[in-house]
């Protein structure tokens, strides 16, 4: 059976649902999309939504797609940074609840937070606070541990530091290990197209993009998008929300549903999806049925606040995989 390491930003998650979409407005946040804030403005969003309940969790997509990946039984690893602090605790222990081998790196600030501003049509929007996962470097990451892992997953949040995401592919090729990447937010596609242009036509065998995404990859266009990933990659997945998802591979397309599911919040659903057609992947099914078991976690994950789906749910999923 093969195994994933997660590679992305340790933060943990402040869900906030909101009445009242003022909030984006007032911070300049572009709805359903991630903004990188000051410690001072993260301060200043948690003041401003103080009144409303909200809850934390573990958090960072690739974090999300690796508890997945783990309660499906996949060997799985995370390396991340995080700070000297409770909240970095607290971090730690989430990974090792669920199995999940942690690679961490100690910073020298504290652990980073993204607050989640969940809207009543239940889009997410993320004003985050890197913290210490910004201090994560090429030097940091040890060759050793890639040689654990068959597949390595990253998200595309770490475009903030290019010198360690070519690191992360030299890595991954000396290990002889497949590269996943989740292109994480239309913006962050935007701002640094020509550089995920080359990263992923060089050293990406699966990528996974929602409409959006594909859009900005495209220049535009989510068709042209979907078909320049498709050729440059293995396997590209397009996430098209209610409508499912669709799956680019050597020149052949499979459209997939999505499962029937009361929309509570979105958060995690592309990040569990991912989890799902990997753990597919890795068992060496059809395509098709890769992205049925995707859409059977994104859906269940939808019908909850956050990026965790509870036992009961997983209960549920284990039975249904013996009938996909």
């Amino acid at each position: 059976m093969k195994s994933v390491l997660g590679i992305g930003n340790a933060l943990v998650d402040v869900l906030v649902k909101v009445n009242d979409e003022s909030i984006l407005e007032d911070f300049d946040l572009a709805k359903g999309s991630m903004q990188l804030v000051s410690e001072k403005v993260a301060s200043k969003i948690d003041k401003a939504t103080e009144k409303y309940n909200k809850e934390q969790a573990s958090g960072g997509s690739a974090s999300n797609t690796m508890r997945g990946l783990a309660k499906l039984g996949i060997e799985s690893g995370y390396i991340g940074k995080v700070g000297k602090d409770k909240t970095g605790d607290f971090f730690r222990k989430e990974l090792e609840e669920y199995n999940i081998k942690p690679h961490l790196l100690t910073g020298s600030t504290n652990t980073g937070r993204a607050i989640t501003i969940i809207t009543q049509d239940t889009e997410r929007t993320f004003a985050t606070h890197l913290g210490s996962a910004i201090e994560m470097t090429a030097k940091d990451l040890p060759q050793q541990v890639f040689e654990q892992y068959d597949i390595v997953h990253l998200e595309g949040y770490l475009v903030q530091n290019r010198e360690l995401m070519q690191k992360i592919a030299e890595l991954a090729k000396a290990a002889k290990a497949e590269v996943s990447i989740d292109l994480a937010s239309f913006n962050i596609v935007e701002d640094n197209l020509d550089f995920l242009e080359e990263y992923i036509d060089n050293n990406v065998d699966i990528v996974f993009a929602n409409e959006e995404e594909a859009k900005a990859y495209g220049k535009g266009s989510t068709e042209d998008g979907f078909y320049k990933l498709g050729k440059q990659t293995k396997i590209a997945v397009i996430k098209t929300g209610k409508n499912g998802s669709v799956i680019h591979s050597n020149g052949e397309l499979y459209e997939v549903a999505s499962i029937p599911s009361e929309v509570i919040d979105t958060t995690g659903a592309g990040d569990l999806y991912a989890s799902g057609f990997l753990y597919g992947y890795i068992n060496n099914y059809n395509l098709k049925k890769c992205g049925d078991i995707g859409s059977l976690l994104a859906g269940m994950v939808i019908e909850l606040v956050g990026a965790k789906i509870d036992e009961h749910r997983w209960a549920e999923i284990k039975t249904m995989l013996k009938h996909l």
